[in-house]
């Protein structure tokens, strides 16, 4: 019974000290840094919004909030907002980085390609 409680307290030892081995090999500026994925959003120099309607999206998270986010990396767009509830997407944008037909191809790009249609789509400057 000894033995074996020996056994585990090496093993156990072992383990903690080869788990903890990869944290410690990082330099003390890596671990501290903080990573921020924002992009910079520059003044638009022709600045409009489109809203437009949505078909196919079945959930906030795995849809609205995707097309959500690839909206907002697109060069050129100031901000976008997709609400599940009502189907439709608001991109405010910069209209000489950026036209409807790339915003529109880009939300039906998400997914499988074929899952979502742009439709409606309303211009404001």
């Amino acid at each position: 019974m000894n033995f074996s409680k020996s056994i585990a307290i090496v093993f156990l030892t072992a383990s903690v000290f080869t788990s903890c081995k990869e944290a410690g090999n990082k330099p003390l500026a890596e671990e501290n840094e903080i990573k921020t994925d924002k992009k910079e959003i520059v003044a638009a120099v022709k600045p409009e919004t489109a809203s437009f309607h949505i078909e196919g999206m079945t959930c906030a998270i795995g849809c609205a909030k995707t097309i959500e986010e690839k909206l907002t990396e697109m060069p050129g767009v100031q901000k976008a907002s997709v609400d599940f509830d009502k189907k439709e997407a608001t991109v405010n944008f910069d209209a000489s980085l950026l036209t409807t037909e790339k915003i529109s191809e880009e939300v039906e790009s998400c997914a499988d390609g074929q899952t979502y249609k742009v439709s409606n789509m309303k211009m404001k400057s």
